[in-house]
């Protein structure tokens, strides 16, 4: 542990006790679940009164994070969003959390919005409501009404969640590092993901950060009539503070409002899905959270987009990467399909090909029968989720964010139209896709930027080359070798050598009669003059050689196994 933790470590010290008191109760729980003793199993319970050992093990985490608090909450959201790291069982459980943080009182609202822009609420808004019409985890939501007479909401962060985000921010980078040394969690990359899932989290509490994505969603389709996006009030707007306006209409998880509706349901699905499938495909920036309750039916069969906190962007590359996936899943292409998740994600150094192509060609040929119009999206790319889960393939985060929000999109649009299917309409996307990738505007561009590697790599090749030549010539150059596995076979020999030196080493003792002895005037059962030192020696190798004969056992277990 590096010195300047120390404080840290101390300060976080009530907040680490509580953490473990809950993994501590949680763990015992999982534990107490493997029994077969009904009494016992009841021992511990949920807030609800529950016995926890009879709920599921994602539950259990789900509930654990859940006690955890505000922090923990949003970071297993964000995990929902990863079923390659977590698998697909715990990424379903873990959409279910949520959050009931209690509002932060009106004097402090007021005191916050005053600090923040400058002026009393009564000269920034004709009406302010103090009663929030929602609060969450960073933030809570109060209606208001501007000057001019524009209708508004205003989205405030708590006074102190910061503080408390980056505390516990702190906790869990010190767990991540913990877990680093478990040999069953490396494969995970805690700390990686940990530092992945906390620049979101940072990210989520700039609400800066969401004022430039309304703007810049409102510019990309500003002349749309299909969509409609809340514009944002930017002299009223900081980092923690959003106000924007306020659209009225019918959420999709409503459901008896949606019932004494009469809007053109179809149509509304169909522009919908033409508007996120071009986000994505065609400006490689999409709203990345539609589900129900982000998702409103204005007036003349328009979509309003609410909360743009989660937005994701795909690079030309990544987003070349992902449309040939869709088509190669669309056109049961299993070696292209195998091909595209080897080549944009990390693989494990242990991961099986023939394993992997196999599971692959099983997902492919269980969809083949599928037509278009009934394919099931969801399901498929939640199945080969699992599959990249199990073979711990970590996809980029951007490609799991945009799988989950298609799975997210699929799940509303059935809430409307049941029979709707997004792969039918990808169909002209994927025409258009396949249209631009041959046009000759994109292959100028693919010839410039080879063009422009090309000429880097000319430009510093010769230096490369110059500085090994030096290096060789000067005798300074070094070549580093890792050699993987080779830990625990020289460990095994350096055991064996102490073994067998320390056996000689006693014999020798032994046969000298080394001082001291034991047994120097008397015989015992024909032993006589016996060096202790020797005998100490030749018991501690023969506990070393027991020891290094059950190494090699278990290691050649591991490789039948394997």
């Amino acid at each position: 542990m590096k010195i300047r933790a120390i404080p840290n470590l101390y300060r976080n010290m009530k907040r680490w006790h509580k953490l473990v008191a809950v993994l501590s109760r949680y763990g015992l729980a999982d534990w107490l679940s493997s029994l077969n003793v009904d009494f016992v199993k009841d021992q511990i319970k949920d807030r609800d009164g529950e016995a926890l050992s009879r709920h599921s093990r994602e539950t259990r985490i789900r509930l654990a994070l859940t006690d955890l608090g505000p922090t923990f909450i949003k970071m297993g959201q964000l995990l929902s969003t990863r079923p390659d790291l977590v698998g697909r069982e715990l990424a379903d459980e873990l959409k279910q959390l949520q959050t009931n943080v209690p509002a932060d009182p009106p004097d402090v609202v007021r005191e916050t919005v005053t600090t923040e822009l400058g002026q009393p609420i009564e000269d920034l808004f004709s009406e302010f409501d103090d009663v929030p019409l929602a609060s969450a985890s960073i933030g809570q939501v109060h209606r208001a009404r501007l000057h001019e007479g524009t209708d508004v909401v205003v989205k405030i962060r708590h006074a102190s969640i910061e503080s408390i985000i980056r505390d516990d921010l702190e906790v869990l980078s010190g767990l991540a590092s913990l877990a680093e040394q478990i040999d069953e969690f490396k494969p995970y990359r805690p700390a990686a993901t940990v530092a992945e899932l906390s620049r979101g989290l940072l990210r989520e509490l700039d609400f800066g950060r969401e004022e430039r994505n309304l703007h810049q969603f409102g510019e990309l389709f500003r002349d749309d009539t299909r969509i409609r996006i809340p514009q944002p009030f930017t002299e009223f707007c900081t980092s923690r503070i959003l106000t924007m306006e306020r659209l009225e209409g019918v959420k999709l998880d409503s459901e008896e409002a949606l019932e004494a509706t009469n809007f053109d349901v179809k149509q509304i699905v169909r522009s919908g899905a033409e508007i996120y499938l071009e986000m994505i495909f065609t400006h490689g920036l999409y709203h990345a959270d539609p589900h129900p309750g982000n998702l409103l039916l204005l007036p003349d069969n328009v979509l309003g987009l609410l909360d743009f906190g989660m937005v994701g962007r795909l690079d030309e590359r990544l987003r070349e990467e992902i449309e040939s996936m869709l088509m190669a899943l669309v056109e049961r292409d299993v070696m292209m399909l195998t091909s595209i998740i080897r080549r944009v994600g990390s693989m494990p150094v242990h991961l099986d090909d023939v394993v992997l192509a196999s599971d692959m060609s099983d997902f492919v040929d269980h969809y083949a029968a599928q037509s278009l119009d009934q394919f099931d999206l969801g399901g498929a790319l939640g199945e080969m989720m699992e599959i990249v889960h199990r073979h711990q393939v970590t996809l980029p985060a951007q490609m799991a964010l945009l799988i989950k929000t298609l799975v997210t999109l699929e799940g509303s649009t059935e809430l409307l139209h049941p029979e709707f299917s997004i792969m039918e309409m990808m169909k002209p996307f994927h025409r258009k896709m396949l249209l631009r990738r041959m046009s000759p505007a994109r292959q100028m561009q693919k010839m410039r930027r080879l063009y422009m590697e090309v000429e880097h790599l000319a430009e510093v090749l010769p230096g490369r080359i110059l500085d090994i030549l030096e290096q060789v010539q000067s005798g300074k150059f070094d070549v580093h070798l890792d050699h993987r596995g080779l830990g625990p076979s020289v460990n095994r020999l350096v055991l064996g050598m102490l073994a067998s030196s320390l056996f000689l080493g006693g014999a020798l003792m032994l046969s000298h009669e080394v001082t001291p002895v034991l047994f120097p005037t008397t015989s015992v059962l024909g032993l006589h003059k016996i060096s202790l030192l020797g005998l100490l020696a030749c018991g501690v190798s023969s506990l070393l050689g027991l020891r290094f004969v059950q190494a090699i056992r278990k290691s050649e277990q591991l490789d039948r196994r394997e």
